[in-house]
């Protein structure tokens, strides 16, 4: 099979530590699985051997690690030209890739410690179209001069509306008080769980789980079983704490979020790995001030990108890919979601309509709902079975039922929605309140959708569709008329088409 055509001006390789790269990556896999297996063959075999079987199978793993990356490396290609960017790779299987440059929308480095220490990125180049795979070209890995050089040749483009009151550079750098609000959001009680959870696993693998439980029973022998229960869960909390500040610092130590020139916005972060994130202005179509309760209780919200060609496997693979801000003060993050839209102030901070009585109604029914079913279970299988159950029925309907209403109620007082000079506003949602504020002019579409129990409230939700991924903004619950004439007033002679005026 000849590769001449791989081989004439313009096709570049990708660098040659990436052999080194993947020895190392698979010497450290095997070291940790030498472990256990040592330990399980010494039973059989005694120390010596398990030792020089665990050895052979590492050195036979790491060989044809580096050896198949190898072969990966000297049939691998890529090109970028004038009009197209070319990837060709594979041994057997040949695979020709080509994206063409007009839609390419981003261009990320990302580098683990190890990349970094041998100064290598891994490129990510991707249209943002919803076709899978086909959509993205990764080189894996190239020097971080190569990727810069990448980065900028092919995201460097005139954008409109540039002006001197927003001009190019820093926007956002980092401030370490922003690290308060780490504890507050909802990583922390996941991240205590899966500690608890973590410690039981790794006790169960090497086989002293039951050592664990009766060490833990032992310590609270004496304690009522309620002040155990409460000591375990203020631990689990404490160390969901300390893992969310360090997954904070991780995340988001060296932020920095710039203008460059040619209108890109690009957002570098990362402590161990460095990561290098770029929205081309032309595709941001808004921008979405997101509160998590805990977040949102202490005052603060992070802003996130809307924008056009975001696929929904981008979304899967990186659920921060469109952060543009963590979680900062509520002022400092509408000032830079204003910076952001390059206008003078941000439309996230308008005032908005709010909802009719009937969308809290709405919110407290099915809250309500949520909240008792398992209550009634209780109640009849108490009945049915154990008086035990309708205590712990009790407890339930105690705690969980006024939980339920005061977040209906919060849900309800966050809809909203208004116009706000070129963008429509919508806000919505209690656990994780969302104000998103989109171009009118991006707006392709609207959706109304209008339930049987909706159409007895004489209420409906209309959605403006754009071409931007998940992007969708959707007042939720209004008043119908109101939300007719809202969808009518923000895009001119879109919906009227379908509207009765009689």
């Amino acid at each position: 099979m000849s590769t001449a055509v791989d081989s004439g001006p313009g096709w570049r390789r990708l660098h040659r530590r990436t052999v080194l790269v993947t020895a190392l990556v698979t010497a450290g896999v095997a070291a940790g699985a030498a472990v256990p297996v040592t330990v399980a063959l010494s039973g059989r075999l005694g120390y010596a051997a398990a030792i020089g079987w665990a050895l052979a199978g590492a050195a036979l793993l790491i060989g044809c690690a580096a050896a198949g990356d190898y072969v990966r490396w000297r049939r691998t290609r890529y090109r970028v030209g004038i009009e197209r960017v070319d990837l060709h790779t594979g041994l057997l299987l040949v695979k020709r890739r080509s994206l063409a440059r007009e839609r390419i929308r981003s261009v990320d480095l990302t580098a683990h410690p190890l990349l970094r220490i041998l100064g290598l990125v891994s490129v990510r180049i991707g249209t943002g179209e919803h076709s899978g795979g086909d959509s993205t070209l990764t080189l894996d890995p190239v020097s971080r001069p190569e990727g810069e050089r990448l980065r900028r040749e092919l995201l460097d483009r005139a954008v409109a509306g540039a002006s001197v009151t927003h001009p190019d550079g820093e926007l956002a750098t980092l401030d370490l008080r922003w690290v308060r609000y780490a504890p507050v959001s909802f990583v922390a009680p996941m991240l205590g769980g899966a500690a608890a959870g973590g410690v039981m696993q790794v006790s169960d693998w090497v086989g002293a789980q039951a050592e664990v439980i009766n060490w833990t029973v032992d310590r609270f022998r004496d304690t009522p079983l309620v002040w155990a229960i409460v000591t375990l869960v203020v631990a689990a909390l404490v160390a969901g704490v300390v893992g969310a500040l360090g997954l904070w610092i991780e995340m988001w130590w060296n932020y920095r979020l710039e203008r460059e020139p040619g209108g890109t916005l690009r957002v570098r972060r990362g402590l161990f790995t460095s990561r290098s994130l770029s929205v081309e202005e032309r595709r941001l179509r808004g921008v979405d001030l997101v509160e998590p309760l805990g977040v949102r209780l202490a005052g603060a919200a992070r802003v996130d990108a809307i924008t056009t060609g975001l696929a929904k496997n981008e979304e899967a693979r990186s659920a921060d890919h469109n952060t543009l801000l963590p979680a900062v003060p509520r002022a400092l993050a509408d000032s830079i979601a204003a910076e952001v839209l390059r206008e003078p102030v941000s439309p996230t901070g308008a005032s908005l309509t709010g909802h009719p009585l009937a969308a809290r109604n709405r919110r407290l029914r099915r809250a309500l709902s949520v909240a008792l079913a398992p209550v009634l279970v209780q109640v009849v299988l108490g009945v049915l079975l154990t008086p035990v159950l309708l205590w712990t029925a009790l407890a339930c309907a105690v705690v969980f039922v006024p939980v339920a209403a005061l977040l209906a109620v919060d849900a309800y007082r966050s809809l909203g929605h208004t116009l706000s000079g070129g963008y429509l506003v919508t806000r919505s949602g209690t656990v994780r309140r969302s104000t998103a504020a989109l171009q009118r002019a991006g707006v392709i579409g609207w959706t109304v959708k209008q339930s049987w129990f909706q159409r007895r409230a004489g209420l409906l939700s209309v959605t403006a569709t754009t071409a931007a991924g998940g992007g969708a903004c959707t007042a939720h619950d209004t008043d119908a008329s109101e939300g007719l004439a809202f969808a009518a007033a923000a895009v001119p002679g879109l919906l009227e088409p379908f509207l009765d005026r009689d």
